[in-house]
């Protein structure tokens, strides 16, 4: 049974996409997502200045698109990535990088194809919450000379304390993060995986937003 209201849903295309979206986001402002697993609930913040990937996720969940969805691939110290593989979507979403959102552990973030991509756009709807791993201060200056980016002294810090995975920093765009439930990310990403990343046993989630009052 789903745990969404469903809604019509508009077709969108990469011809109007910014056009549904920007209309969509300012009729669901919606920004907090909770995410049930039989392991615990994940409790996530969107964020409202990258507002295509937030409307994006919201019509998704309000739509019913992730009423079978699973977690699919778990990397330990990496991320764990969810969706539902049987279903495709003909668009990708515009890039929205942001220097102040960073992939630091509990960062949630789009999946995307590298394929013909070279403006760097989003998967319509492979989304990943990072898992990550503590850094030392000279991996952190090593990795920032890597990509070409400058970290800040709170990056740093988050790196070293709470952890994360920079080498997606700059890559993909993090749309939103969690507020409760590290301890079930750590539980998840901690799940027996074949050696393509695919979990042995299924982890299916249902996921809801959370109405404005």
């Amino acid at each position: 049974m789903s745990c969404t209201q469903k809604k019509e849903s508009v077709v969108i295309t990469p011809d109007n996409i910014r056009e549904v979206l920007t209309l969509y986001g300012k009729e669901n402002p919606e920004n907090e997502v909770i995410i049930e697993t039989k392991m615990g609930t994940i409790k996530l913040r969107l964020f409202e200045d990258t507002p295509l990937h937030r409307a994006n996720f919201v019509k998704l969940i309000k739509e019913g698109y992730y009423d079978d969805s699973d977690f699919y691939r778990i990397g330990y110290e990496f991320m764990i990535q969810g969706g539902d593989l049987k279903k495709k979507l003909n668009y990708r979403i515009p890039s929205e990088f942001n220097p102040k959102y960073y992939h630091k552990k509990g960062a949630l973030s789009m999946a995307r194809v590298d394929e013909n991509n070279p403006n760097l756009e989003s998967s319509a709807a492979e989304f990943f919450i990072v898992h990550g791993t503590r850094y030392a201060d000279e991996d952190i200056d090593i990795e920032a000379r890597n990509l070409g980016i400058q970290v800040t002294p709170e990056q740093r810090e988050a790196y070293r304390t709470v952890g994360g995975y920079m080498t997606l920093d700059g890559r993909y765009t993090v749309f939103g993060e969690v507020t409760e439930g590290l301890d079930i990310v750590d539980k998840i990403a901690s799940e027996k995986v074949f050696n393509t990343d695919q979990p042995l046993r299924k982890i299916p989630f249902t996921i809801r937003v959370v109405e404005s009052k």
